[in-house]
């Protein structure tokens, strides 16, 4: 089913995000986690593209096994890196022909080893050039990445936003933001939004931390700030990752119910391929007791 459906038909909307897995071994883990978060019922769930499009076969294989196998809708994520047009529009038929319906359009990061994004010579230089192919294909629901304290390539906040418009403008039915561990900078970033035109979903993007070093590393790649206090409290902990877990967890879980309050339209977790703490967060969230969606219900 395509999320614009699942969109018209249902609030709020959850989803998990997962990455290919390097090995056999990590296949087989990783397919325990999404049956482990099968359970939550989620709406959709989604597969990311490796840098310079070094899992293409990966991202491809493991969506179609989860919509066939595990019976979850899946989304596959396709970048603009390292593929020329005509490569993009082949993928585009190999995903309609597995059965894949939903696809999140990004520009993509520069290739290992490399700091700047360089187009294939005969590739698309911007997301939302690939969102113009993805809509001429006429076969695919789609969606674009937005970024709250704005891209990090980006000269200012209202550069980023026509960026977003464009990619929105190209047919976008919503698009998901990229991490980020303040709320008002997602109020912020959708009110601007709406104030420009943009008027479909914008699903907050929410990474509960599990280790202090590497959502310091996750955030400075991706421009997002950590709030001092819960700095503080994640330095003072650092060395005992259960007690980081749990601190996440809280952090995270406060942040979703105020974003669900306050009308976000639902939920992305990126999960880092673990199931545990999105699991936990969506136990906290169960106060909210909305009947009408089985990750909400207080039972």
């Amino acid at each position: 089913m395509k999320i614009s459906q699942l969109i018209m038909e249902k609030r709020p909307l959850f989803s998990f995000e997962f990455f290919p897995p390097k090995d056999d071994a990590s296949a087989a883990a990783l397919m325990d986690v999404v049956r482990n978060l099968q359970e939550l019922h989620p709406d959709f769930v989604s597969v990311t593209y490796g840098a310079g499009g070094s899992t293409r076969a990966k991202t491809l294989e493991l969506v179609a096994r989860i919509k066939r196998d595990v019976h979850l809708e899946a989304m596959a994520h396709l970048t603009c890196v390292g593929h020329s047009k005509t490569e993009i529009r082949a993928i585009l038929g190999e995903l309609s022909d597995r059965g894949i319906e939903n696809i999140l359009a990004l520009r993509g990061d520069p290739p290992k080893g490399e700091t700047t994004f360089k187009p294939h010579p005969d590739g698309f230089r911007y997301a939302n050039e690939l969102a113009e192919e993805i809509a001429r294909a006429g076969r695919f629901c789609f969606g674009v990445a937005g970024y709250p304290e704005k891209h990090i390539e980006a000269p200012s906040l209202e550069v980023d936003l026509q960026n977003l418009k464009r990619k929105v403008d190209a047919g976008a039915s919503f698009v998901t933001t990229q991490l980020f561990f303040q709320n008002e900078y997602y109020f912020s970033f959708v009110s601007r939004a709406r104030a420009i035109g943009i008027a479909v979903p914008i699903f907050p993007g929410i990474m509960p931390i599990t280790n202090y070093t590497q959502i310091q590393r996750f955030a400075t790649l991706c421009g997002a700030s950590i709030p001092s206090a819960l700095k503080a409290e994640l330095e003072a902990a650092q060395s005992d990752l259960e007690a980081v877990t749990r601190i996440g967890v809280r952090h995270a879980a406060a942040q979703c119910r105020e974003l669900l309050q306050k009308g976000a339209p639902g939920i992305h977790f990126y999960t880092l391929n673990k199931s545990r703490s999105s699991r936990e967060i969506l136990e906290h969230l169960k106060g909210l007791r909305n009947p009408k969606h089985p990750l909400l219900r207080d039972v």
